[in-house]
Formats: C-alpha cells, structure tokens, sequence
C-alpha cells in the first residue's frame, strides 16, 4: 500500500486541498467490466416489476402524493394537501418521492424508481469506499455485490420508506471519510457531515449512529497533526448542523397555524419529535402508540398477547440479530463480517497510524457494531428493516476482511483467515435455510457441502509439503468457490424476496411471510384493519368522499386509515391526532370551527362488535374507573354484544355523533358534517 502523505505535507490554507495520489492504476478491462455489470444488474434487478409493491406503505405514500400535489406539503412532509398534519419523519424521503411525482405524475413507478435508483447510487458508494480503502477494485466490487444481494436491502430499497434514503445517505458520509483519510482533507470530512446532516433529516438519530464511528476513524487515520484533525472535525461538526438545523429553524420561524401540526410531537415542535416520540422515548419504549384508543370496555380483554409472535416480536439482546424476521433480513453475512473485523485489525496491528485501511476498519466495523449493539438493545418496538441501517457497514466490513486474507494468501494467516470467513458465511447461510427448509431444500446442502470443500482444502494447503506444492491458482479456485457458496444464501433470498408483493407498514423478505401463520397477529390485523393501517373500503363511501367539495373530504382517527382513504379518492383527509391517534390535535373546539366553517365533509370511525369470546373470565380484575374506550361503547347490539368505537378523543366524537346524522358501512360510521346539525 502506498505511504500515506506526511502530517507536513499538507497546506497551511483550510481551503486548498491537495489532491488524491495515484494510489490506483488505470483501471483492467475486467474491472472496468465488473464494475458496468454490478450497477446495470442492481439497477435491472431493483428496477424490474417494481410496482409490484403496489403504494408499499400507504402512510409515506399519501405523503408522496399529497407533496406531488402542493408545495408545502412537500415541504413540510405533510400527510394531505390540505397540511392538517405531518407524517412523524423528517421530510427527505419525501422530498424525493414527492418532486418525482410532480415530474412524472404521481404513480407506484414514480413514487418508487427514485427509491431503486438510491440502491444503485449505495452501490456504487460501496465501491468506491472499499476500493479506496484497500486500493482493490477487486474488493469494492465485492463490497458493492454483497451489499446489492442482502435480502433487506433487496426489500427496502424497492419500498417507499425514509430508510433508503437514509441508508445511502450514511454511506455517502461513510465513503466521504474514506476520501478524507489519505490527504486529511477537511473538504471531504466536512461533506461528510453534510451527508450526516441529510440523513438526520432523513430519519433523525437513527441516521446520525455512524457518527462516532466516522468521527473517530478520522480522528485516529488522518494524517495530520491532532490539533488539525480535532479542528477538520469541529468544521465537520458544524456543517452537519447548518445541513440538518436549517429545518429544524424553518419549523420554529414558521408561523404554527400556517404550517402542518408535527406528526407524533406533543407540542407541535420538531425537537420534541426527534428526542421524545423517534428519539429516547422510542428506543426505552415509552412513546406513547396509541393506547386510548385501543382500551376496551370494562369487562372485556382481548384473547391474546403479542408475545414474540407479533410484528415487534422479537427477544432483546445480541441474538435478536440473528433470529426471527430479523436474522432473515440482515444476518446472512453478520457472523463473517465480525470475524473479519478481528482479522484485519490482527493483520493491520504493525501499520501505521495512518494505514488506509484499517481506517476503513475503523469507519465500517465500529459502524456496524455500534447499530448493531443499538438494534439488539432497543426496548421499543423494533421492526425487522430497521436492521438495514448498518447492512453497508457489514458488507464492507466482510470486503476488507477477505481482501486482507487474500493479500496475505501466501501465508497461514491468509489462508486460515479466509478458510473461518468462508466457514462462517456458508455454515450460517445453512442455519438461516434450514429455519425455512420448505423452501429449495437442496440450496442449504450444496452451499454447505461447496463450503466444506472450501475450507478443508485451504487448511490442507496450510500442512507443510502441501503449501510449497498446491500452486497459488488452486488456492484462487478455493477462495472463489468459497464465497460463492458463502453469498449464495443471501442471493438467493434476496432474489426470492424481488418478486413478491412488500405492503403496509411490517414487510419481511424472503418467498416466506411468518406472520401470516400466527392466528393472533391475523384476527388483529382483520379486526382492527381499518383502524390501524386502513384497507379496502365500501365503494359508496368512496363515492361519497370523491364528491365532496370541502378542503379535507374526511376526517378520521390516526394517519394510516386516513392515508388509505386519500388514495383510494384522491382527496384530502384529515388525520385525527396523527399515526398513534395520540397527537394532541385538533382540539375540539378547533374541529368544531373548522366544521362550521365546512371544511370538513364527514367524520368516520370504527364501530366494532365485541364478541363473547372477548368477554373477561371471572375473578379477572376489572378497571377501577371508565376509559375513554368505555365512555364510547354506549350502543349495545343485545344479540351481538356492545359495539365498541376505538377513539382516543371521545369528547370529539361524542359531539359529532350528538349533532350529525350517520350512516353505518362496513363496520364503519360515517357522520355526515355537511347536513344540518341537531
């Protein structure tokens, strides 16, 4: 590897910085191949059959079209054009969706090419990172297919979620600090921050968890003198709050009642969101999700228990990563990519402070150790794609480690590191198989069977006699059989998981779909379907909401149902106190000024019928004091039982329903706010 440039070689002026030395030769026609054929296959692959995921999440694709249809709902991220309310993210992603739609009109392609087309751009960061690291093309191309193969990669970047945006926006922060390390440009680490900046904008702290990582593999690598690093950092520092803070401002300056309330904060502020509902609150499990609106009445229980069955059901600690939903999504190459971090720092022990590639060490393995001991840690709900956030960081963690192997493939370390590596990969590609052996049950033996093959001919070259003989070529052939088989998993299911139909807000990869066997999880999703994530609706309703001539058409409790309403007609519905129904807006006497002034057509509400089974079993304690759930169970159906109304705001439904005729539809009761009241 080349000398890194010497702490006194670079210039006194903060603004001029010295160009990359030619670490690289001109490129080989294979690599040069590789390389078109590694982004022409992601995009082919991510592109093909894309609106196949239909809306993906209708709570961000609502967003998207409302964005595509007025300016500061794109702005501002807001659910309905009518900026009642915000989705509870900042607004990159759907800056991006929303600007697409404006273009080309909104559509599934529109909404969702922009999100392939980020893999594309990840993919080619991931290149450029590893090969800067390691000065291997080689090994960037192995870092971008392996990123490109992971399963919920494959699923996250096809869906319409913040988390893609916010991926490729950490790995360009990532690959903006490998530039950074070899000349300790300030240029290139203040970019870096830049890209931080966005991806807090993308999905706030969880974007901002590379940050240590980043910072202090600069703060080791970069040569220079330490005062100028801590000083590049502190410049970096600061245009990571100028990139992210500007928002933060817009949304204090702008006057409240002219902009959308800030979905999932209690005081309409975004700080309060990032720190309190996504931030502390959520990560210690004590954001509030919607539990008024969920209490039954007195003398009523629901008949089962999430447990570890439900769509957050998941044990907490390390082994979360590598089993359930989560183990499919992002663990094929976790045990490989933490052996390799081990093995590069072992190889790189005697290099010097400035060694380029333990930089990269550094930048990716704490990365992927510091989301990862978040992820396992977490106390709230967790869904499973969360875990994409540090699946650049593992694959080009396994990239440095197999190239150093590889460098090293003439001695014992190099051969036996890269022997445990292609172990590791292709035995737990044979665990994660065998957990779904219905599906291709001859895939896990050929991958174990090519992986034994691998590693018992690596150790034996090791034996002496044996290595003065096996010529170097067979070492390759081992190598390259061995990943081949180690990745095979991973391809495989991440190719499984292209072709299926990812909706609503919990996918999961894979041919497979877990949940949908628990029998819980299916009565939950059936009773409370409109409530929770909307779902289909009676097509006179629909009517109903098309015809109207009001500034929201509907108003209904929580966003999602209020999303699936305004894309079945495309209309503005208002999103009564945002996703959890827990958001403090609107007030009541604020909804009624909003009716009288007819900016409302009707209110909507679920009315569900407790069956028998629901009833509690004797000597069960019974609530001490009415909820907001029994105050509004008043009509009973003497042959059916008491007609439950899930609200979170009873006091605003007990106006409506005193004042408003309604109709009843499929399990829904729609008061009509345009008729005289009573």
């Amino acid at each position: 590897m080349p000398e890194s440039t010497p702490p006194d070689s670079e210039p006194d002026s903060p603004t001029s910085v010295p160009a990359d030395p030619p670490a690289l030769g001109p490129a080989l026609l294979w690599e040069r191949i590789g390389l078109v054929v590694l982004l022409l296959g992601t995009a082919a692959a991510y592109l093909w059959n894309i609106t196949v995921n239909a809306m993906g999440n209708n709570f961000y694709a609502a967003s998207a079209w409302a964005g595509s249809e007025n300016w500061k709902a794109l702005l501002f991220g807001s659910l309905d054009p009518g900026n009642f309310i915000t989705v509870d993210k900042p607004p990159v992603n759907q800056w991006i969706m929303g600007l697409s739609g404006q273009l080309f009109g909104f559509s599934s392609a529109s909404m969702l090419i922009p999100e392939a087309i980020m893999a594309v751009l990840a993919v080619a960061l991931m290149y450029g990172m590893v090969t800067r690291a390691t000065d291997s093309r080689g090994a960037g191309l192995l870092a971008g297919a392996a990123l490109a193969v992971t399963p919920v990669v494959a699923m996250m970047f096809r869906f319409n979620n913040p988390d893609a945006a916010m991926v490729l926006l950490m790995t360009a922060g990532a690959y903006c600090t490998i530039r950074s390390l070899r000349t300790a440009s300030m240029r290139w680490i203040m970019l870096a921050g830049v890209a931080l900046g966005f991806a807090f904008l993308a999905k706030m702290l969880e974007g901002l968890m590379v940050l240590p990582a980043l910072g202090l593999a600069y703060l080791v690598v970069a040569p220079t003198s330490l005062g100028k690093r801590v000083l590049h950092l502190l410049a970096a520092a600061a245009a990571l709050i100028v990139s992210s803070g500007w928002y933060v401002v817009l949304t204090i300056l702008w006057p409240a009642d002219s902009r959308p309330y800030l979905a999932g904060s209690t005081n309409n502020t975004f700080m309060d969101l990032v720190l309190g509902y996504n931030g502390f609150a959520r990560y210690l499990g004590q954001n509030h999700m919607g539990h008024r609106a969920m209490e039954l009445p007195e003398g009523y229980e629901f008949p089962f228990h999430g447990g570890h069955g439900g769509p957050f059901g998941n044990v907490q600690g390390p082994e979360r990563l590598f089993t359930g939903e989560i183990g499919f999504e992002i663990s094929w190459l976790l045990p490989a990519a933490l052996l390799a971090l081990v093995l590069v720092l072992i190889s790189r022990g005697r290099a010097p402070r400035t060694d380029l590639m333990r930089g990269g060490a550094i930048t990716l393995g704490l990365w992927m150790l510091i989301d990862g001991a978040a992820f396992a840690g977490m106390q709230g709900g967790m869904h499973a794609y969360y875990s994409m956030a540090f699946a650049p960081a593992i694959t080009g963690t396994l990239a440095l480690g197999v190239y150093e192997m590889w460098r090293r493939r003439d001695g014992v370390l190099g051969r036996l590191g890269s022997a445990a590596l292609i172990a590791a990969l292709g035995v737990w590609g044979f665990v994660l198989l065998q957990r779904n052996s219905s599906w291709q049950p001859w895939l896990r033996w050929v991958i174990l069977a090519l992986t034994v093959i691998a590693v018992v001919g690596l150790i034996l070259s090791t034996l002496p006699g044996l290595s003065r003989r096996l010529p170097g070529r067979a070492t390759a052939v081992l190598v390259t059989v061995g990943m081949i088989a180690g990745l095979g998993g991973s391809t495989a299911y991440a190719a499984a998981t292209l072709p299926v139909s990812h909706t609503g807000g919990g996918p999961s990869v894979g041919p497979a779909q877990p949940d949908d066997n628990n029998p819980a999880w299916a009565a939950m999703r059936k009773v409370f379907g409109k409530m929770m994530m909307g779902g289909d609706y009676s097509p006179q309703l629909l009517q109903m909401l098309e015809h109207t001539n009001t500034k929201w058409s509907a108003a209904i409790e929580r966003s999602s149902p209020a999303a699936g309403l305004e894309l079945s007609t495309r209309t503005s519905v208002m999103a009564i106190g945002g996703f959890t129904s827990d958001d403090p807006t609107p007030t009541l006497a604020n909804f009624q000024t909003m009716v009288r002034d007819h900016e409302i057509g009707y209110y909507i509400t679920p009315e569900i019928t407790l069956p028998d089974s629901w009833k509690k079993k004797p000597g069960k304690d019974k609530a001490s004091k009415p909820t907001a759930a029994q105050h509004n169970s008043a009509d009973t159906d003497d042959s059916n039982g008491p007609i439950w109304h899930p609200v979170a705001n009873p006091a605003l439904y007990d106006w409506v329903a005193a004042h408003y005729p309604v109709q009843r539809m499929d399990g829904l009761a729609v008061f009509d706010l345009t008729a005289t009241p009573h």
